[in-house]
């Protein structure tokens, strides 16, 4: 199944954010989850490139038709890139968060973070008690 092996190294926090680990760069973004709740998403303020963020540490903010809602960084590090596609197609969120929705990479400064976030599983039993 090429969707398991695909989100096999994708790592969860409990505010609903997505990181993906490739050596040391991590891609991250939203989870379906906190898509639905944001409702039609409708801007997005990208973080700012070269930014050295720390974990769970605010990182952007979300503007949705329901709410704004804050971002935070899953892992400490430095932002290298954002998904400049969300400026002119914020829908992305919404349509494909895990894919072209991405909001940002960034360089790990820490890979010993991750311990503290969730995998797949542990994500899917933490959204069965909300």
């Amino acid at each position: 199944d090429k969707e398991y092996i695909k989100m096999s190294n994708v790592l969860f926090t409990k505010n609903h954010e997505w990181l993906k680990i490739d050596d040391e760069k991590g891609t991250f973004g939203i989870t379906e989850y906190a898509a639905l709740q944001l409702g039609d998403v409708t801007y997005i303020q990208l973080p700012a490139l070269g930014d050295e963020v720390s974990q769970n540490d605010f990182i952007c903010e979300i503007e949705s038709v329901k709410a704004a809602s804050d971002i935070f960084l899953p892992v400490s590090g430095k932002i290298t890139k954002v998904n400049e596609n969300l400026n002119d197609s914020p829908e992305l969120l919404n349509k494909d968060p895990l894919e072209k929705g991405w909001i940002g990479e960034l360089t790990v400064s820490d890979k010993a973070e991750t311990d503290n976030l969730l995998t797949e599983k542990e994500y899917k039993e933490y959204l069965e008690t909300l």
